[in-house]
């Protein structure tokens, strides 16, 4: 595989835009009748990189049990601490920019961005994003963590398709420069 990779938002949220409640529960979303795994399989196999931000990586280690959920993809979060990488991931504290191009433009499959919405914000504001599927639960929590922020940017986007999990609606968005 040559060229340059795509950095792709994949992320579900809530029909009025939150991506958990205001005490980052995630309960309103597993009360969703699915079907499968709601494609997260079949976009899984098509990255080998993943970014999130401290906070998630920090809910996650509280709420994900088991084994490392990403074991087999190299893991980077973002932080603007200084933490000792781990066997699964490494702790960036770099520009988001020069980090994210780096990565892009190596040998690999695709980049998924996990979350959350303060690193999201950033990459959105910095147009690093080049697709992004969201899965949108008929759920309406009504406030929350909002998938966007409030900020100075805008995005034009290209509808690439849509497809149905029994009550969840993908929309699949290419990011048009």
């Amino acid at each position: 595989m040559s060229g340059k990779r795509d950095l792709i938002l994949f992320i579900a949220m809530s029909l009025d835009g939150y991506i958990a409640t205001k005490d980052e529960s995630l309960e309103w979303l597993f009360n969703v009748e699915g079907e499968g795994d709601n494609g997260y399989s079949d976009f899984y196999e098509t990255v080998d990189t993943v970014l999130m931000g401290k906070k998630t990586y920090d809910w996650m280690t509280r709420h994900v049990t088991g084994e490392f959920p990403y074991k087999n993809k190299k893991c980077y979060v973002f932080t603007r601490s200084s933490i000792e990488d781990t066997e699964d991931v490494k702790f960036i504290n770099d520009d988001i920019v020069r980090f994210t191009n780096k990565l892009k433009n190596q040998e690999g499959r695709n980049i998924w961005l996990v979350g959350g919405g303060e690193l999201l914000q950033s990459f959105v504001g910095k147009k690093l994003v080049d697709e992004i599927i969201l899965t949108v639960a008929p759920t309406i929590i009504g406030k929350g963590i909002p998938l966007f922020k409030e900020g100075d940017y805008q995005l034009d986007l290209s509808l690439k398709g849509t497809r149905n999990f029994n009550q969840f609606v993908e929309l699949h968005y290419g990011v048009r420069n």
